[in-house]
């Protein structure tokens, strides 16, 4: 599939931006997978003429052209988002996320919107009020979750570039399932506003692509303080994605570090390409290190605490009464809020609502919640000791390859294990990302996940160009 950066190239040399848009928006319509929900052609084709007649202007801009498409909780102006849940079917955002508007100011083109699971709650896409969606890889299979709509859109080739969000893994998962590169940004680095929120503390937007330097050059465009998101980090986004000329030789001396406790559990598939990985990176000069995390093993517990005590309060405004759904047969107002958010809500939802209404109720929020957040600053201070002595962290994306669809919705604890390698990247805020590394004895897409300390996102996109090289 031609890169975001050779699409940027040729547009940005003469050739017209509808050439790229036309070429997805028919993919997009053609689409297998359900991966995509809306097309969004006549804005896409005025967008397209747009950044031809800047680049007739004399503009040079670094995604000139770029067809993307963005997950259905990322507000785009005029456009119905949903978030994926009946509770917001008819919803129009009143503005555009401020990540998609950097994008489009760079001349990227949204040309579609990504299915995902509802309110990103979930770790296979199969949440969807869309139906679940199939991963291009091999369709009887799931593409991960949360944001495996934009996982399987890139990795289908309908688009070289889009977004998704990630609360405990939901890109970098759905990255490694379908063999593409997807980066969860250091909090701060990327603005939240115009993100239908899940977890506020948690949440982070970040671009899925089919190369590094594709993905660099998107954050380099959405990285930067936002005055209306307080969230945003005041960091200098300067160069932050600027990848070495030689990315392997780059690798000679990095520090890598490792977790030899994350082998264990591992499909035999997935613990033979990290078997892999490091012995590339140590043929190319690379130092592995071992070090600990000794309170890792705590963060599923603690992000499904703090994750759904957040959703408890974010999704309360979802009520039937400004906005979505309202029911049809209520009588009284406490009847409208209770029977449009039952009617609203899909079963996943409604199970984490309950849970963080219950960790943030009186009597249980000192024992749940704020035992939970003690916690977290553990996980943060086990990352802050692991960097003093690495300057990078290698580990598996996810402890298996991509299941089959339906096989695990059952049994919402072992579906929530999925994420159990990506989970604590969120709880310390430090920045994650995957890079496709071969494949298993099936066939399947294996993705190794790489972490670095926050605020040090330009340092993991060298070391994952390196590890991307290896790959080749």
């Amino acid at each position: 599939m031609t890169t975001a950066l050779q699409i940027a190239s040729a547009v940005n040399a003469g050739t017209s931006a509808r050439v790229a848009v036309t070429a997805a928006l028919v993919k997009a319509k053609a689409d297998t997978t359900n991966a995509i929900i809306r097309v969004h052609e006549a804005r896409a084709l005025a967008a397209a003429d747009a950044v031809d007649a800047r680049i007739k202007a004399g503009e040079q801009l670094p995604l000139a052209g770029v067809p993307i498409a963005i997950k259905d909780n990322l507000n785009l102006q005029g456009v119905e988002v949903t978030a994926c849940s009946k509770i917001l079917k008819g919803y129009i955002a009143p503005y555009t996320a401020t990540a998609v508007e950097r994008l489009e100011a760079a001349g990227a083109i949204v040309v579609a919107t990504t299915n995902m699971d509802e309110f990103a709650m979930g770790s296979s896409n199969e949440n969807s009020a869309y139906g679940p969606v199939k991963n291009p890889v091999d369709p009887t299979r799931i593409p991960g979750g949360s944001s495996g709509g934009s996982a399987a859109a890139v990795a289908a080739g309908i688009v070289p570039l889009a977004l998704g969000s990630d609360t405990g893994g939901s890109i970098r998962q759905p990255a490694s399932l379908c063999g593409v590169v997807g980066l969860k940004p250091s909090y701060g680095t990327v603005s939240r506003y115009g993100l239908i929120a899940y977890g506020s503390s948690l949440d982070q937007i970040g671009p899925l692509s089919t190369t590094v330097a594709d993905t660099a050059v998107a954050l380099q465009v959405m990285a930067g303080k936002d005055p209306r998101d307080s969230t945003s980090a005041d960091r200098d986004a300067t160069g932050i994605g600027s990848l070495p000329a030689d990315a392997r030789a780059a690798l000679k001396g990095l520090r890598v570090g490792y977790v030899a406790a994350h082998e264990e559990g591992l499909a035999p598939g997935v613990r033979a390409r990290l078997t892999a990985a490091k012995e590339a990176l140590t043929a190319a000069g690379a130092v592995l290190v071992p070090v600990t995390l000794p309170h890792e093993r705590f963060a599923i517990a603690v992000y499904y605490i703090l994750a759904t005590g957040e959703a408890s309060s974010n999704l309360s405004r979802f009520d039937g009464i400004r906005y979505g759904h309202r029911t049809d047969s209520a009588t009284t107002l406490s009847e409208v809020y209770g029977k449009s958010r039952v009617e609203g809500f899909g079963a996943e939802v409604q199970r984490r609502i309950m849970l963080g209404t219950y960790v943030l109720s009186t009597g249980y929020y000192d024992a749940y919640y704020k035992k939970a957040q003690q916690v977290r600053r553990k996980i943060c201070d086990d990352y802050a000791n692991a960097f003093a002595s690495c300057d990078v962290l290698l580990g598996p994306a996810s402890p298996t390859t991509a299941f089959k669809v339906g096989e695990k919705t059952s049994d919402p604890l072992q579906m929530y294990l999925s994420d159990i390698f990506t989970i604590a990247t969120n709880l310390a805020g430090v920045p994650g990302i995957s890079v496709p590394f071969g494949t298993d004895e099936q066939g399947l897409p294996v993705g190794m996940q790489l972490q670095a300390p926050i605020g040090n996102d330009q340092r993991l996109l060298a070391a994952a160009a390196g590890i991307e090289a290896l790959a080749l």
